[in-house]
């Protein structure tokens, strides 16, 4: 782990170079994969590194875990809080599909969380533009395999480190890093609403996927879940489809 850790160092700072930016940022909140993978960016560019918190309608508890991961490993940081921007934004935008007769309420609430994590990448991308970073994401194989992120908000980065990584693997890495305790034991969970995880959100268990990806057996109703989760999300791990140039 030490050796995968050390390689994915190397190549943060490989593309940095490339891009010919100055250094890498990444939004942390409060969960394992992003408190790993500040810990890489720290480790990438010590001096040229930043963690974004950005709370919108956030647990306290998220805010508290994010705040010792920075302190975990030292670096620097700002708080962009949104919820007042959200608070404004969404019930606007539902006031006037509701004009027009076409609010379908049971979609809401899928509306509203994407519509947070989109709020949060448009905040990231304007921070690194202003430091001339390169945004880091922090999906890891299990979340990427199955689709379990926002298309164009917690997926749209520009480096994802850890999507070869499954979620057991980024435990052991958060483990030789430093992460706090609290941070690599708390039940995974996008803080999207009240008693809300990703695992009862998926409808099957990040072991499952993890052995499902290295090729163990599972029961059936899980492997169903998973492949049934993989061929919906197609469309989130490929570029915006395009018609052949020869059509007129």
């Amino acid at each position: 782990m030490q050796e995968n850790i050390e390689q994915l160092v190397s190549w943060l700072r490989k593309k940095v170079k490339e891009a010919n930016v100055d250094g890498l940022l990444v939004g942390i909140s409060g969960g394992i994969d992003s408190a790993v993978v500040a810990h890489l960016i720290k480790q990438a560019c010590p001096e040229q590194s930043l963690g974004v918190i950005m709370p919108c309608n956030s647990q306290s508890s998220d805010q508290e875990h994010a705040h010792k991961v920075i302190e975990s490993c030292g670096i620097s940081s700002l708080t962009i809080d949104l919820t007042e921007t959200h608070g404004v934004l969404f019930p606007s935008i539902q006031q006037q599909i509701r004009n027009s007769g076409t609010l379908h309420e049971v979609q809401q609430q899928l509306a509203d969380a994407n519509l947070r994590a989109r709020l949060r990448m448009s905040t990231l991308y304007t921070i690194a533009t202003n430091y001339r970073y390169l945004v880091v994401g922090t999906d890891n194989a299990a979340e990427w395999h199955t689709g379990y992120f926002t298309k164009f908000g917690d997926g749209g980065v520009d480096l994802v480190p850890l999507v070869h990584f499954t979620k057991g693997e980024v435990k052991e890495m958060a483990k030789h890093l430093g992460v706090p305790d609290e941070v690599i034991h708390k039940q995974p969970s996008a803080g999207l609403w009240e008693g809300q995880t990703d695992e009862n959100e998926m409808g099957t268990s990040y072991e499952m996927i993890d052995k499902y990806l290295k090729g163990e057996q599972i029961p059936k109703k899980d492997q169903d879940i998973i492949d049934r989760l993989h061929k919906r999300s197609e469309h989130k791990r490929q570029l915006p489809a395009a018609p052949s140039p020869t059509i007129t």
